[in-house]
């Protein structure tokens, strides 16, 4: 097989560090190349992404392309962006092609076999949580590609559900396949040398929380839920560790009106060797999320013994199971009440970091290639 795959989502100049899609696409490539050495791979990179940047990708069965109309693609009519797209996919006589995120979108005109990943439908299930045409670009475009695809990808179970209501698809266009937890969650040592810690004034005890500053992260309940918290246990701080998205300001001041602007602490998005110590020296972590396609970062946590709470919504029950405390996102006093316990109660914190590290270990990105691997040969085939 010639398997293409649109990898523009990771070494994105315009993007910065690989997140969400990006990171999945990136794990499954490089499991798919260490594992598969039969089939051909077509990588499609941004043309902007320097040459040493996609060197790791490098191998006798990997051909690397660039997308070379990038930077002029807003100056394009829809058309002419269209024709270049589908010329370029077209010439290199595709098996199969990969778009692992509905908004890397396929040419309307491309006429090969394609699969879909989907991570997430939150942009339908709280319309009111996006700004405008962002809300608008990526229901467009989600529904384009449930469309177009020959099949779809779905990370889990709860999204599969999702997917097959809102577009009225059959089960049999989707294969769920679960993604993985990079093994470095597991392994890495604690970055003594770290100046992280005195950067952004973080002492224990403190309650984490990591992911984009959205609001279907559901951070203003997270603050509210803390700020009643913090009337009983005046020792804790919050770090929200992410980056910021279209409300990230109302946050700031939504400390300081609910007097925690001392308790709470912002350090943006974390990378490299800082994020496994930032899991592990937390006294425990919290996702109070809305919606979740998979559930990454709870199991992130989860990998690395850090005792977990999140929301009981869509896929997180799923992935998790009895792994994590959860507690109804919608209700800000349950959410009070469960970080107290899990404050007052180190037996019990102690339980669930003991949970975590044997539930993450059955999410494997070897799993995910070779699942992933078996889906295009069942297309191809039939």
């Amino acid at each position: 097989m010639r398997i293409g795959i649109d990898a523009r989502t990771i070494l994105n100049p315009q993007q910065g560090d690989a997140i969400g899609s990006g990171h999945y696409t990136y794990q499954l490539i490089r499991h798919l190349l260490e594992r598969d050495k039969e089939n051909e791979y077509v990588l499609f990179f941004d043309f902007r992404v320097r040459e040493k940047d996609v060197k790791k990708f490098t191998k006798d069965n990997v051909h690397i392309r660039f997308y070379p109309f990038s930077d002029y693609k807003k100056y394009l009519p829809g058309m002419y962006s269209e024709i270049l797209g589908r010329a370029i996919l077209a010439r290199e006589h595709l098996d199969i092609l990969h778009s692992t995120s509905p908004l890397s979108r396929i040419p309307s005109g491309y006429k090969g076999l394609s699969v879909t990943t989907f991570h997430n439908l939150g942009v339908f299930a709280f319309e009111d949580l996006y700004p405008p045409f962002r809300r608008v670009r990526e229901q467009m475009l989600s529904r384009f590609m449930a469309k177009k695809s020959d099949h779809i990808i779905a990370v889990s179970e709860a999204l599969s559900d999702d997917i097959q209501k809102r577009f009225s698809l059959p089960s049999s266009k989707i294969s769920v396949i679960h993604t993985g937890v990079d093994t470095r969650f597991f392994e890495q040592e604690e970055n003594k040398n770290s100046n992280f810690y005195d950067k952004h004034s973080i002492h224990s005890p403190y309650i984490l929380f990591l992911g984009t500053l959205s609001p279907l992260n559901n951070i203003s309940r997270l603050l509210e839920a803390f700020a009643r918290f913090c009337k009983k246990n005046k020792k804790y701080q919050l770090v929200l560790a992410g980056k910021r998205d279209w409300l990230s300001g109302e946050y700031r001041r939504m400390v300081k009106d609910l007097g925690i602007a001392s308790k709470v602490v912002f350090t943006g998005y974390v990378v490299g060797d800082d994020l496994v110590p930032l899991f592990r020296k937390a006294e425990f972590f919290i996702m109070p999320s809305l919606y979740e396609g998979f559930g990454s970062t709870v199991l992130e946590a989860l990998a690395t013994g850090t005792p977990t709470m999140a929301s009981r919504v869509t896929s997180l029950p799923e992935i998790a199971g009895e792994a994590v405390h959860f507690f109804n996102p919608f209700d800000v006093e349950e959410m009070t009440k469960s970080m107290m316990l899990f404050a007052s109660d180190p037996k019990l914190r102690k339980e669930y970091s003991q949970k975590g590290p044997l539930c993450a270990k059955k999410y494997q990105w070897q799993k995910t290639a070779q699942e992933t691997l078996e889906v295009y040969k069942k297309m191809v085939e039939e």
